[in-house]
């Protein structure tokens, strides 16, 4: 991965104004589009009453708009949590739940929607946000302990062992649980956006706002870490300490997306992956641009799974693979086999 264009505060800048114009129009369809169509002329005038102190349109502010504000924030967390891994273990085939963190949360919303938690507060989220934190413990762990759990190589396979346990775990609760049951834990794994709460929004706000800050005060040093650890260790950096700071910002990240959104995939890989091949690999750049590009590429994905069917609703991570399969086999012929 080769940083091949320059790259100042006023690239950074403008780049980021246009990609955040585009994700506003792209907000604005997704406003206007559902089962009942909504102009933009009635847009307009529904946000003219509401700034007014009218009754807000319950369509456009009680449905439409969390849910669009949630796909957005779920979107960007993937797609820069992607770019972390990417970066880290130098493959542009990787994404968020390389380490496992899917399948640990899936177990433990399966166990959640099991046991009746969804009736308390973020019962179901919670227990999948515990899922997801002790599976990236566990891989650390299987890894090597403190030593081995910088090794590309042993975090990887560490990754795919503990992820197949799981997978084995989920398969076993699918063939026992009861119709009802099976069929919210089916939505959960395609990934669903239609129970956006504001209370949702908010979390996953403040946990993608204070991870971007970490992980842009690192961008830097991410790319010495693209260049490969023994050139980054001769320049200074000490490598363990970044990747570490680095691993657990993204799987954090990771984490928080999946417990409340469910397994969305392909958004982690293709989004970092295209924007490296737009704008380049300067990780100053990439970061808010991965992040712009993947709300608005989630926000797209759920406004057809919302409209291709309607009445009727399609998961969100239905039309995401539907996208991300392709490209994944763009990306494998691309790349030769290497």
């Amino acid at each position: 991965m080769k940083v091949y264009h320059r790259v100042t505060l006023l690239r950074v800048l403008t780049i980021s104004a246009l990609l955040f114009l585009f994700l506003v129009v792209v907000c604005l369809a997704a406003l206007s589009l559902g089962a009942v169509h909504t102009g933009l002329c009635e847009i307009q005038a529904a946000l003219q009453g509401l700034l007014a102190g009218e009754a807000p349109n319950q369509i456009l502010f009680s449905v439409r708009l969390p849910r669009i504000l949630f796909a957005g924030i779920v979107g960007a967390s993937l797609s820069m949590a992607g770019v972390v891994f990417q970066a880290l273990l130098r493959n542009p085939l990787a994404d968020p739940y390389v380490l496992g963190v899917s399948g640990g949360s899936a177990l433990g919303a399966i166990a959640g929607i099991v046991v009746g938690a969804g009736s308390f507060f973020a019962g179901v989220p919670f227990l999948a946000f515990c899922g997801a934190i002790l599976t990236v413990l566990l891989v650390f762990v299987v890894a090597g302990g403190p030593r081995g759990v910088f090794m590309d190589n042993s975090l990887l396979l560490a990754g795919v062992v503990v992820n197949s346990f799981f997978s084995a775990a989920i398969l076993f609760s699918l063939s026992v649980v009861d119709s009802p049951q099976l069929r919210s834990i089916s939505f959960w794994l395609m990934g669903d956006l239609s129970g956006a709460a504001w209370r949702d929004i908010a979390v996953s706000f403040v946990c993608l706002t204070a991870v971007f800050t970490v992980l842009y005060s690192q961008a830097r040093r991410l790319n010495l870490l693209v260049q490969g650890e023994e050139t980054a260790s001769r320049l200074g950096l000490n490598t363990k300490g970044a990747k570490y700071v680095m691993l657990t910002a993204a799987s954090f990240l990771t984490a928080v997306a999946v417990s409340l959104a469910g397994i969305i995939g392909f958004v982690g890989m293709m989004v970092p992956h295209m924007m490296r091949l737009v704008w380049g690999s300067d990780h100053r750049l990439l970061l808010p641009a991965a992040a712009l590009f993947g709300a608005a590429f989630l926000i797209t994905a759920d406004t057809l799974a919302r409209t291709l069917l309607a009445p009727a609703e399609l998961p969100v991570g239905v039309i995401t693979a539907l996208c991300g399969a392709p490209y994944f086999i763009f990306l494998m012929r691309r790349r030769g086999g290497r």
